[in-house]
């Protein structure tokens, strides 16, 4: 019976000591890093637009109908061809260009900055628009479709992610997919997105030999009602040395 108790006792302190070692670990572990610890590129900062290309659909309003390399849907064609700027004047409607399936493509500056450990925040000058992109899983949908809409964020590496060498080495892109979007332009001379778009973004940074930063936003958009095609644009940033030259404008005045 001694052996027995005394055997008792050496499997209860066995017990008690693995689980006091596995609570030191889970401890010393801690909780996972926030997705802004875990950010593999910082693109944080304000950054302005360089408009090497696309001009005359960027820089300013083209005529009604002037839209050669977008894959619209017959009803996409007949709605653009419909366009009357004076209307949506009257409207009001002076921010429909302005959203997030257009947005990065708008001349001007750009401000991110972190709103939260999860949350990363775009402003523009353009049309005074805010992003917010959310890391992890989105919140439940609700309320009225917004110019900016809802949008969800994943850090990306090479080889799929797999050990922390690229993120030590600043490599990796930030996903962004966006969705319950107002219905608007594509371009300001009135080529739609509807309410059903879904726009997917990577956004990469990279710096050149004498120090500058670049920020390339390469932008997909899908709507199954006025587009036949994926449509991809690339649009560049340039990295400012502050944000004091930053100044935002309504809708009207972009």
């Amino acid at each position: 019976m001694r052996r027995i108790s005394l055997l008792t006792v050496v499997i209860l302190g066995l017990a008690a000591g693995t689980h006091a070692s596995a609570q030191r670990g889970a401890a010393a572990q801690g909780p996972p890093p926030t997705p802004r610890a875990q950010a593999p590129i910082d693109i944080t900062g304000t950054w302005v637009s360089i408009v090497t290309e696309d001009w005359r659909w960027r820089m300013v309003t083209p005529p009604k109908g002037d839209y050669p390399s977008v894959p619209l849907t017959p009803a996409g064609r007949e709605l653009a061809d419909k366009w009357d700027a004076a209307k949506d004047a009257a409207a009001g409607e002076y921010c429909r260009p302005f959203g997030a399936p257009n947005i990065m493509r708008m001349p001007g500056r750009i401000r991110i900055s972190w709103q939260n450990d999860t949350t990363m925040k775009v402003e523009t000058e353009a049309a005074t628009q805010t992003r917010m992109f959310v890391f992890g899983a989105p919140p439940p949908a609700s309320g009225d479709r917004t110019w900016q809409g809802q949008s969800t964020a994943q850090w990306q590496l090479p080889g799929g992610g797999r050990g922390r060498g690229a993120v030590a080495a600043g490599f990796g892109s930030m996903k962004v997919v966006t969705s319950r979007i107002r219905p608007g332009y594509l371009q300001r001379n009135g080529v739609p997105y509807g309410e059903n778009a879904v726009v997917t973004e990577f956004f990469n940074r990279t710096r050149e030999p004498n120090g500058d930063q670049w920020l390339i936003v390469t932008t997909t958009v899908e709507d199954p009602q006025y587009l036949a095609a994926r449509w991809t644009r690339s649009s560049h940033f340039k990295k400012l040395p502050d944000g004091s030259a930053f100044t935002p404008l309504s809708c009207e005045a972009s």
